[in-house]
């Protein structure tokens, strides 16, 4: 990948205070605890995605409209998943992020597997700018999963720069270029973390720059099941670090 480098050019800061993004729990009828625990009082929670069946669906579901009517209560950003796999464009999306203000009233975005290369730059500038008109200050993440070019860091409030397994993360490598913007602009979400690394992967992500993180020892069994969908083994454990801060 262009423009990685082993050498880290951020300058890690004790005043980086890591906070939590959940990328999307099952259904709030399958995992009522996992939704709960979001709005205990203390938890470090930048922001919640919900997604109801890949989208918003076909019609408003109560579970769901109940689940993130709670977290907003809590002061949780609830996002829309938008997933943009397949090239899919402003005209398809729009659709569906007007159900999820409309029926879910959520604060923003999440553009799950979003193009990273140069010449999808412009397609997606288009549909952020087009999101950000149905929703006023709508917070838009767009979830690469790798760095993409660093033309996208000016197109939204955060861009998803890992999201991959801790046999990968441990080995990462930061982008030269992030070194520009600060660490609220990226997050790091990682499956199959063991908890007795949970430290050295906090150390990791406070080291990039990347101040926006969820970590789970859940894992996603070879491609067949997703890691996201319930709650970390170690939930108490990161939250109480997190929560007091991370030292270095």
């Amino acid at each position: 990948m262009p423009h990685l480098t082993s050498t880290k050019t951020n300058t890690p800061s004790t005043d980086l205070r890591v906070g939590l993004g959940a990328p999307g729990f099952a259904h709030p009828l399958v995992a009522p605890a996992e939704w709960a625990e979001l709005t205990r009082p203390g938890t470090p929670l930048h922001w919640a995605v919900l997604n109801i069946a890949d989208g918003p669906g076909a019609r408003p579901d109560p579970h769901c409209l109940e689940a993130a009517g709670r977290l907003r209560n809590a002061g949780v950003r609830v996002l829309g998943h938008l997933d943009t796999s397949g090239v899919r464009t402003c005209g398809e999306l729009v659709p569906e992020a007007h159900r999820y203000v409309d029926w879910y009233q959520v604060d923003g975005f999440l553009l799950d597997h979003c193009p990273a290369e140069h010449a999808a730059l412009p397609e997606v500038r288009r549909t952020v700018t087009a999101l950000r008109a149905i929703r006023d200050d709508a917070h838009i993440v767009l979830g690469h999963g790798t760095h993409p070019h660093p033309g996208y860091a000016e197109t939204a409030d955060q861009l998803v720069t890992f999201s991959g397994p801790w046999s990968d993360y441990r080995w990462s490598q930061v982008a030269e270029w992030t070194a520009d913007y600060p660490p609220d602009r990226f997050c790091h979400l990682v499956h199959g973390l063991p908890g007795p690394h949970l430290e050295e992967a906090l150390r990791i992500a406070r080291w990039q720059g990347a101040s926006t993180i969820w970590f789970t020892d859940r894992t996603d069994r070879g491609g067949r099941v997703d890691p996201w969908e319930t709650m970390p083994g170690y939930w108490d454990e990161i939250v109480s670090r997190i929560g007091t801060g991370v030292s270095e």
